[in-house]
């Protein structure tokens, strides 16, 4: 488990991965970074909300990340795991989510394509409390 509502299949499976082949496995300090940002951000979000958290994106490894169009600097790969794509399943759910998670200390949290999803993620030091938009 990467912790108390996250399981390690749910923080590594990609329907991309299976169809290509690609093994999305995290290394030990990947993980740890995994479990730090689910135990930071996560689940106190999680834990406000009071409701299931759908992770459309948790860990990709650098073959993965490039196969989905990822960002070279992506978070879930370039900060070893430091960053979560979640869903309450719905852009007013999504919104609600990106505001909880504002109360919480983070690197950045973003509204991703209006509402589809929020980004957040979480480092050991250094968080920029960064709010962003991508459109």
């Amino acid at each position: 488990m990467i912790s108390k509502h996250i399981s390690f299949e749910e923080a590594t499976n990609s329907p991309t991965a299976l169809r290509f082949g690609i093994k999305n496995e995290p290394n030990d300090i990947q993980l740890s970074n995994m479990k730090l940002v689910a135990e930071k951000l996560f689940e106190p979000i999680r834990e406000k909300y009071g409701k299931p958290i759908k992770i459309n994106s948790f860990f990709r490894c650098e073959e993965l990340n490039k196969k989905v169009g990822g960002s070279a600097s992506s978070q879930h790969t370039a900060l070893n795991g430091a960053a979560i794509d979640i869903s309450g399943g719905s852009k007013e759910e999504n919104k609600k989510l990106f505001e909880i998670a504002k109360e919480f200390d983070y690197d950045q949290v973003i509204n991703e394509y209006d509402f589809s999803w929020v980004h957040i993620s979480y480092k050991k030091t250094g968080n920029r409390k960064q709010i962003l938009v991508i459109k």
